[in-house]
């Protein structure tokens, strides 16, 4: 006789001792109403297996996962932990170009397995690896890095022609770098090619709004025999005030650059950069705040710099207009119509 208390398999089990009572399995099998054929399929997994083997088991044959080799899979999570910011489709181009071939759903798997599968886990494991090294990290510098700001990203289209039409700017506030200060990032984005310029400052003024501009981008366009024509900017302080009282807008009526405000509490109208500074502190500063302690401005420049030399020159982008090249790219091609037009004018 059989004893059982799991109530999936307790009729199983009572069809075994029926028969054995009634010493007929016919009829046993008539009164359960099952086939003989259960019955003795039954009674050769209880033989074999006791009563436990009695719980239905799948005879689907385990389907293995269609894992990649090991040296591919170390080569995602290497990667995911370098570039946390990126998403499966983005990580799968970028190590394709490495040689290293695998797709975004098997990126997805892999992360999935060693649970990487979002953002904030990739930072997570970036720490620990960061910390297993042996840089360790202040408790201020943790939290400062953990203060994620939802940036607006622009809805509908801005009109731009060919690079120069129109450039996008905006002041970024980077954080609180210990012995310098508050940093603010000035940006620079243009609309077109998304080529993009970003120097970094102590303060938010007028004057260095302007700075970049003289520095940076400005010498950038002329390099390239284009022009600067309008640049679109938001209502701060260091971006409007009166001509003969402003630095920044002296410096862009002085170069005859026509100067665009966002409508008043509407940043999605500067959207472009502000999807620029979504990216630039997911890819750029929440990474290299985790490897390296700064302790000048300087430093960082370098850093940035070397990054967008990346950005613009590496780094594929999927803009309206430069639809899977390179903005330095998009900026070359996009020449052409800026001589089209030039000509036309004339």
């Amino acid at each position: 006789m059989y004893h059982t208390n799991n109530s999936i398999i307790k009729h199983k089990v009572g069809l075994l001792n029926l028969a054995e009572e009634l010493q007929n399995v016919s009829k046993a099998c008539k009164v359960m109403g099952v086939s003989r054929d259960t019955f003795y399929r039954y009674q050769e997994m209880a033989e074999q297996g006791g009563v436990d083997a009695l719980i239905n088991r799948s005879r689907r044959v385990p389907n293995l996962k269609n894992r990649v080799d090991e040296a591919t899979e170390d080569a995602v999570i290497k990667y995911a932990i370098d570039y946390p910011a990126y998403g499966q489709v983005r990580a799968s181009n970028e190590l394709r170009k490495l040689g290293v071939f695998v797709s975004p759903s098997g990126v997805r798997s892999i992360w999935l397995r060693n649970d990487l599968e979002n953002f904030r886990k990739r930072l997570k494991a970036l720490e620990d690896k960061v910390a297993t090294d042996g840089i360790i990290l202040t408790e201020s510098q943790v939290v400062a890095l953990e203060k994620k700001k939802e940036d607006d990203i622009a809805c509908g289209e801005i009109e731009t022609a060919h690079p120069g039409y129109l450039g996008s700017q905006d002041t970024f506030y980077v954080g609180n770098l210990k012995g310098v200060g508050r940093i603010y990032q000035q940006t620079f984005v243009d609309t077109y090619s998304k080529v993009a310029h970003c120097k970094l400052y102590t303060t938010k003024t007028p004057i260095t709004s302007a700075d970049i501009l003289n520095d940076k981008v400005l010498p950038f366009y002329q390099e390239h025999d284009l022009p600067m024509l309008r640049i679109l900017t938001d209502r701060g302080t260091e971006y409007c005030g009166k001509v003969e009282n402003h630095d920044y807008e002296l410096y862009l009526a002085i170069n005859d650059i026509e100067h665009t405000k966002t409508k008043a509490r509407s940043p999605q109208t500067n959207g472009i950069c502000e999807r620029f500074h979504k990216t630039i502190l997911q890819e750029f500063y929440q990474v290299t705040f985790r490897k390296n302690l700064y302790s000048s401005l300087e430093q960082l420049q370098s850093d940035l710099d070397i990054w967008l030399n990346f950005y613009n020159n590496e780094r594929t982008h999927q803009g309206k207009m430069c639809c899977g090249r390179t903005p330095m790219q998009t900026l070359l091609d996009g020449k052409a119509v800026w001589a089209q037009k030039n000509l036309a004018q004339i």
